[in-house]
């Protein structure tokens, strides 16, 4: 569905992607992983259409999107979840909701896709009326996702799901995910590995802005190197926390 080649791009006179080739097919649920720095912001934003690639192609469905801007991608069948969600924080949540279904695709079919969101996220049914803002953290993140739902996209593009949520809160938000995977390709831009790599078919490894390992999710979480890399870190950061 999704192909990127050679993609290069810069941020001034900082080349923060450095010749990315990756792929996400049809009915996937690909991660890409990589720390603070990596790229990972700047991959997403050349995908959106919301910064321009040097060098490289972007294909989507055999199509080239790379000099599409960011509402011609969006009604190609892409949605994003950003980083820090990003809800109308003084809009109701019903309101915020409405807003994902703007696109022709999701406004045919509102009220079915409202009630299939509601159905995922039973807390956010509770709070219609209550103001996005006051919402509590996992229930926003609940909330961006639900509204990049009511577009009904074909690619789903989760930014830093994870970020600052309690860890049973982001393994409900994953079963929520995997309940709609058979009909939504999905593309995850994560931090948290293991709970990626758990959550995904298919893994990129970015570091300052170059690929730099990939393989089957289940392998790479097997990876005694990966472990010590990644999850042996984070491990020792979870624990310093609890101290």
């Amino acid at each position: 569905m999704l192909e990127l080649r050679n993609l290069e791009a810069y941020i001034g006179e900082n080349r923060v992607l450095r010749g990315v080739s990756l792929e996400v097919p049809k009915g996937s649920s690909v991660t890409v992983l990589g720390a603070n720095g990596a790229g990972k912001s700047s991959l997403i934003s050349v995908i959106s259409g919301l910064r321009s690639a040097t060098r490289g192609t972007v294909m989507l469905e055999g199509r080239e999107i790379q000099n599409l801007q960011s509402y011609q991608i969006a009604r190609l069948g892409v949605a994003t979840v950003p980083e820090g969600r990003r809800t109308f924080v003084d809009m109701s949540v019903a309101d915020n909701l409405v807003m994902g279904a703007f696109l022709p695709r999701g406004r045919k079919n509102l009220t079915q896709t409202m009630d299939e969101v509601l159905t995922l996220f039973p807390v956010l049914k509770e709070r219609l009326t209550q103001r996005a803002g006051t919402l509590s953290g996992g229930e926003q993140q609940m909330l961006a996702i639900g509204r990049a739902l009511m577009s009904r996209p074909s690619l789903l593009i989760l930014d830093e799901l994870s970020l600052g949520l309690a860890p049973v809160i982001v393994q409900e938000i994953y079963r929520v995910l995997a309940e709609v995977r058979n009909r939504i390709t999905m593309l995850l831009v994560e931090q948290s590995v293991e709970m990626a790599l758990k959550n995904s078919t298919y893994a990129y490894i970015l570091e300052t802005g170059r690929i730099v390992r990939e393989g089957p999710s289940a392998e790479l979480l097997r990876d005694p190197a990966i472990e010590e890399a990644y999850l042996g870190m984070k491990k020792c950061e979870n624990q310093g926390r609890s101290q």
